[in-house]
């Protein structure tokens, strides 16, 4: 059995108290710039909504029900929500996962989380929690989850490499991270496929399967870490617009110039 049990005991205790929803979320500053990870070779769309589209809009084009369809997501399955804004998602993965599931829902904006925490209180999810993370880690327990989404956020984050470094330990065995995006420019809000990959790889990340997903706006893709994490000076940023996928570099080769 993972950690969740414990996990969420936390979170269980808040709801009954009539607290806000919410577990693990001391004020943090955002780690070093000169953390030892490349910076990104592209640029970071700004955050402009907690919201895509309207639930509505989203519902008649069974969006969700798709993307988790794709995804594989079951009942009794632990799954993180990460950028869960409003909580499209996060309300439709806990309907999915059931009573013996559980749902974490995470968001860097406060204003954001705490919205989400009322929300879920008075929808009365008792399997989901909602946690604030940072912009360069999700801040995730370690070997706890089946499922990973992050949609319609990828392009937001400022720093992947780190960022997906540590998103990393949080998936259990078998685990895979689920993005959805638009074929597009980051600075437009989206993220072209092959640097999506490009960027996955360098992490040590394999690509399961990338598919169209014209209801998401643009594309699934879905990933399993592989092999040894590596070192963060081992790693090798994408330059934006090549195709090609840097290889890690062996232990020997990993030191900083």
């Amino acid at each position: 059995m993972r950690r969740g049990p414990a996990l969420f005991l936390g979170l269980m205790l808040a709801a009954c108290s009539g607290a806000p929803v919410a577990i693990d979320n001391k004020e943090q500053g955002t780690p070093a710039a000169n953390s030892g990870f490349p910076a990104a070779d592209r640029p970071v769309a700004g955050i402009l909504s907690p919201r895509w589209s309207t639930e509505e809009a989203r519902d008649r084009l069974n969006e969700a029900g798709q993307v988790m369809d794709l995804a594989g997501i079951k009942p009794d399955m632990t799954v993180a929500d990460i950028g869960a804004g409003e909580g499209y998602y996060t309300v439709r993965l806990a309907a999915r996962v059931g009573d013996k599931g559980r749902v974490v829902a995470e968001d860097i904006v406060p204003e954001t989380r705490d919205y989400l925490a009322t929300r879920v209180l008075r929808e009365k999810l008792d399997n989901v929690s909602v946690r604030l993370g940072l912009p360069a880690d999700p801040r995730l327990p370690e070997n706890s989850f089946d499922r990973v989404l992050m949609v319609h956020m990828y392009h937001e984050i400022e720093s992947p490499y780190e960022f997906l470094w540590r998103l990393r330990p949080a998936l259990a065995p078998g685990g895979q991270a689920v993005v959805v995006d638009a074929d597009r420019p980051t600075q437009d809000h989206g993220t072209p496929p092959e640097l999506l990959k490009c960027e996955f790889a360098a992490v040590g990340y394999a690509l399961v399967s990338m598919k169209p997903m014209p209801s998401a706006g643009g594309y699934i893709a879905i990933f399993e870490a592989k092999g040894e994490r590596p070192e963060p000076s081992a790693i090798r940023a994408c330059k934006s617009g090549k195709t090609a996928t840097p290889a890690v570099l062996p232990k020997e080769e990993s030191k900083e110039p």
